[in-house]
């Protein structure tokens, strides 16, 4: 496949591939938060410790699966489209990634990506047609939508739990056990934030690979694809994204060690459910209202729900503001290229 690649490789797929390593490693510090937030924030794990773990354990997540990455390659745009329509998209998503970046809002990396694949197709075929409206409804829309509801009702529901089984302890008690627990939880999100997100990068570039005719239509993702994007992943990973480490494990909600373990358990289970069906489930989305689930448990108060309120806004506007901007760079290309 090396070979083959190095063969046919043009200046439009290699900007597509060196984009998407790009759009990764970015995808990687931006959601380094996803991960470790609430560990550094309850003082379990110091940043470098963290950063590390989440680093590895993304790299390694990123290498168990493909089924995300068959759903972006060959889910939701009809037939073959040109790289410069697959360049557009991840300019989209990467000039809104640094945006949200920037102000320290959470805002899911993978509905930017999918947002701009949207536009960038229908402002390059001037139709809705190009796209496979009956996949993005099942694969992004209803996942857009449920994920986090579902993510809010497992926290809310764990943490009522906990409390209630752990009500005979003491503080001192709880919180030494949950201590040692919530690095557990940390790693199995970190894993699952590998797994879900390091996936539409490597569709990204399966599909480019596919329009260029070095793969088949459907075909599977190439390992040396897989390891590319899981080292572009973990590297931005180790690199961490403070700004949104604070706004979701300092700003939203206070937490204590057994807040963290129940938001990371909620989010992960959630995570690993979607990446099992080929979802590409938000893990921003996911973890952020687990979260708030977890302190809406103690009491409605407990979550600063202004912030909150914000974070949803990006949530809803990043799909429509990425395919927008995909759209209008892609028309702006084809008039240049012709």
């Amino acid at each position: 496949m090396l070979s083959q690649l190095f063969t046919h490789l043009n200046v439009t797929l290699a900007a597509v591939i060196i984009l998407a390593l790009a759009f990764d490693f970015i995808n990687g510090f931006h959601d380094t938060a996803n991960s470790i937030a609430t560990s550094v924030s309850t003082r379990i794990l110091s940043p470098r410790t963290a950063i590390i773990m989440a680093a590895g354990l993304n790299f390694a997540g990123a290498l168990m699966s493909h089924k995300v990455a068959k759903t972006i390659s060959s889910g939701l745009v009809q037939g073959s489209i040109p790289d410069y329509v697959i360049i557009s998209t991840l300019i989209a998503a990467i000039v809104w990634d640094l945006i949200t970046w920037y102000f320290g809002i959470p805002s899911s990396s993978s509905h930017a990506l999918i947002g701009g694949l949207i536009g960038a197709a229908i402002g390059y075929a001037a139709s809705l047609d190009i796209v496979m409206w009956g996949g993005v409804w099942k694969k992004v829309v209803l996942p857009l939508i449920t994920s986090p509801v579902i993510g809010f009702a497992l926290g809310f529901l764990f943490m009522k739990i906990l409390f209630e089984l752990l009500r005979p302890f003491s503080q001192n008690f709880v919180n030494k056990w949950f201590s040692k627990l919530q690095i557990v939880s940390a790693a199995w999100m970190a894993f699952s934030h590998g797994k879900n997100d390091a996936q539409k990068s490597m569709g990204i570039i399966t599909l480019a690979m596919i329009s260029s005719g070095l793969l088949p239509k459907g075909a599977d993702v190439p390992w040396e694809v897989m390891i590319a994007c899981a080292v572009a992943m973990g590297l931005g990973t180790s690199v961490g994204g403070w700004k949104i480490i604070k706004t979701m494990g300092v700003n939203m909600i206070r937490l204590q060690p057994i807040n963290g373990f129940a938001a990371e358990t909620s989010a992960a289970l959630v995570i690993e459910t979607a990446s099992a069906i080929g979802a590409p489930v938000s893990t921003t989305h996911v973890i952020s209202s687990s979260i708030m689930g977890v302190g809406a448990s103690k009491r409605l108060s407990a979550v600063r729900w202004a912030l909150a309120r914000n974070i949803v806004w990006a949530w809803v506007l990043t799909i429509p503001i990425t395919a927008l901007m995909g759209a209008f760079i892609t028309m702006a290309i084809k008039m240049v290229v012709g």
